[in-house]
């Protein structure tokens, strides 16, 4: 991809970003005037530079809601609902494309089928009353098929296009039953001639459909089969596509799979055994449908067992499980997430000048050294070429110092990128539960990592649709509660010392504890006494194990169990923790702690067993060396009192299992280390020096080795280990 492209990509991308603000902005003050305006201007731009890219498609669909926007403008009126959805789907629309130009360099090759539709959807939503039946699009209707013209195989294979006359119903012609009728019929897609026609306004005399079908048969056999049509009939001769299978085969085994936990959660006593019988041999059918075999091996292993009980509880999470690790997400554009980070940041010429200013100095230090360099071979006085290499080394040090700051500096991006995208999917989102969510954003200039920006939008994503799915009540619970009808979440971000804090608070009910420890004894993943020894918010944090959801039914939304469990997983493999406060009738706040950057991270070097280690510092309270007669034994655990409070002490070298006596037989070395809210000590053999370094995760046959944050490059070439303390420590 050239430069020029490059860049139409970014300014269009931020002009779509800001054309959506506007338009939601309108949502709320119809009559804001300068919205309207910078809407307007938004899609004006963005059409010319489509123009320049000789993106024709994009063009004309940026055009025709230019011309509504301009309409609405002129006639000093205010933007209707439907106006507004459609200049929405229009910006999505443009988003993909932009999505496809990046990713194949290439202008996607369904645009125009694309831009015909959405054009009669802009034109129609403007004035349905005044407008007349939408002629269906001049666009290839082969894309409804999901077929590539060319696509190579053996047999026949015909696809055709199918308008009846409106009138075909009194001359007695059934189209649909001509239509099943055909030889080797293998894909139907049916829409309505007008797609702005609704249920109230429709004629439900005249035939309005548009037929498109794929067939496996000869043209001549489909034009003989079709040879009483009364309509409009388009037939082409296709190569037969490689695989053509229903498009709903994967949808319909797992909606039967959904069906199956249907049956199960309402099982009675009676006819039980028999249900469980039923329920698992459908189960494993669909599972081995989807040629998920281990999944199905799994689902008949808990079918067995909960017949011998008999009990519905072990099927029932098989088949859970089994939806929660194969379903992806739906594919609509409330779950759509980016497809991949931007190629390019946009950045401040002060940070880039400051960065030329250190390249600079950098030169001259490289000189400097060039220069000592040359007094060591003329066997200059040793004293005087130690004290040039101890200003060398703290001006490099000096240097490396404010080049990773500036460095860091252009790597940086605000929230803003991340939290623009979220009104309109919270305002998708509401609306398909029947909700009315307001959303408030906070803090979009905190700025972050932009690694960690571009990480960011799947964990919010998830919080989110909690929110508003469990979290807020439907507008009777909230009324009868004294609540106002809407909802109210807010996003918030915020700087704490050397991490990025993103809040997420709800005025819904807060989270039903008794709800939670009962779910969690019902799928083992806590013992009854341990349930029973939780405090209210232990037991609230339990929304994060894995498979865990108090949802009664799965939804496009909700229910899987899969989605709380990923952000506290998304968010610790950016090095940051997820925290969680709930008060019943009052709402829910979890906050998402991540560090600033991931380019270089703060550690403290310590010695066991002659070998080093690393410690992230940001878990080192203090370090302190305590007589050992101070050390008790506790069970089988040792614990020392530190300033009044007990705090448990871990031998490092028997947590690594490394042989070794201690060095100092009277007193022993100790790092406090805090995680979370818990408080434990290390004992080691030697405290080091604090560095920052350039962390490398594990990879190769150690990828994923517990209680390992990665390793870095000592000075003298040594690897040092840096050590996991939060996963060591659990």
């Amino acid at each position: 991809m050239n430069e020029f492209v490059e860049q139409f990509l970014l300014e269009s991308r931020d002009l779509v970003a800001q054309a959506t603000d506007d338009l939601l902005a309108l949502e709320e003050k119809p009559d804001d005037r300068d919205r309207l305006d910078g809407a307007f201007r938004a899609f004006h731009t963005l059409k010319g530079a489509a123009g320049i890219v000789d993106f024709a498609a994009m063009a004309r669909t940026l055009h025709a809601a230019e011309d509504i926007l301009a309409t609405i403008r002129s006639s000093e009126g205010v933007i209707e609902p439907g106006v507004l959805n459609e200049c929405l789907t229009c910006l999505d629309l443009t988003a993909r494309w932009l999505d496809a130009m990046e990713t194949n360099g290439e202008t996607p090759a369904t645009a125009d089928a694309e831009a015909d539709d959405m054009i009669a959807r802009l034109t129609a939503s403007l004035d349905t009353d005044e407008q007349g039946p939408i002629a269906p699009p001049a666009s290839d209707w082969l894309d409804r098929l999901r077929v590539e013209p060319n696509a190579q195989s053996g047999g026949p294979c015909t696809a055709l296009r199918y308008i009846p006359d409106q009138d075909a119903f009194f001359r007695g012609h059934d189209p649909m039953a001509l239509i099943a009728a055909l030889p080797n019929l293998l894909r139907v897609d049916l829409v309505l001639t007008d797609p702005a026609t609704s249920l109230d306004t429709m004629n439900t005399f005249a035939c309005a459909l548009d037929i498109v079908a794929l067939t496996g048969a000869a043209a001549d056999d489909v034009r003989a089969a079709l040879a009483g049509a009364d309509g409009a009939v388009d037939i082409r001769e296709l190569a037969a596509p490689r695989a053509i299978q229903p498009d709903s085969v994967r949808s319909k085994a797992i909606s039967l799979l959904e069906a199956q936990l249907l049956v199960l959660r309402d099982a009675s006593a009676d006819g039980l055994t028999g249900r469980l019988a039923s329920v698992g041999r459908t189960a494993i059918n669909a599972l081995i449908c989807l040629d998920r075999q281990e999944a199905a091996a799994a689902v008949e292993r808990a079918a067995a067992t909960a017949q011998a009980v008999p009990s519905a509880a072990p099927l029932l999470e098989a088949i859970e499980r089994a939806l929660a690790d194969g379903r992806p997400e739906q594919p609509n554009d409330t779950a759509r997430s980016p497809s991949h980070a931007p190629r390019a940041l946009r950045v401040d010429m002060n940070r880039i000048d400051a960065l030329v200013k250190l390249t600079g100095e950098l030169i001259v230090l490289k000189n400097a050294v060039g220069h000592a360099a040359k007094l060591s071979q003329e066997s200059t006085d040793p004293a005087v070429l130690a004290g040039t290499l101890r200003e060398q080394h703290a001006l490099f040090d000096r240097l490396a110092k404010e080049m990773q700051a500036a460095v860091l500096r252009i790597r940086v991006l605000p929230l803003r990128s991340v939290f623009r995208r979220f009104p309109k999917l919270v305002r998708e989102i509401a609306g398909s539960v029947g909700k009315t969510i307001r959303l408030v954003t906070e803090g979009e200039d905190t700025e972050a990592d932009a690694a960690i920006v571009d990480a960011l939008f799947e964990p919010l994503l998830h919080v989110l649709r909690n929110a508003i799915d469990h979290g807020i009540e439907n507008p009777t619970r909230r009324a009868a509660a004294g609540k106002p009808s809407f909802g109210t979440v807010i996003l918030r971000a915020r700087r704490d010392a050397d991490n990025v804090v993103i809040d997420i608070e709800d005025d819904g009910g807060g989270i039903d504890i008794a709800r939670v420890r009962a779910v969690a004894a019902e799928r083992t993943i806590a013992s009854p006494e341990t349930l029973t020894g939780m405090t209210d918010g232990e037991a609230a944090n339990l929304i994060f194990a894995a498979g865990f959801s108090t949802a009664a039914a799965v939804t496009d939304l909700s229910g899987r169990g899969v989605g709380m469990d990923s952000v506290k997983a998304a968010v610790e493999r950016l090095g940051g923790r997820v925290t969680l406060e709930t008060r019943p009738g009052i709402g829910t706040a979890v906050a998402l702690i991540l560090p600033f950057s991931l380019m270089m991270t703060p550690v403290m070097t310590v010695e066991v067993a002659g070998q080093a280690f690393g410690l992230p510092l940001d878990n080192v309270l203090e370090t302190t060396i305590v007589d050992r007669s101070r050390v008790i034994p506790i069970g089988s655990g040792q614990a020392v009192v530190l300033r009044d409070r007990t705090v448990p002490l871990i031998d490092l070298a028997d947590m690594l299992d490394v042989r070794h006596s201690p060095l100092d037989q009277t007193h022993a070395k100790v790092v406090v280390l805090s995680v979370g809210t818990q408080i434990a000590g290390l004992e080691v053999d030697r405290l080091g020096e604090r560095m920052d370094v350039l962390l490398k995760p594990m990879d190769g046959l150690l990828a994923g080795v517990n209680g390992i944050a990665g390793t870095t490059l000592l000075g003298d070439g040594r690897v040092l280990i840096v050590l996991d303390t939060e996963e060591m420590l659990r």
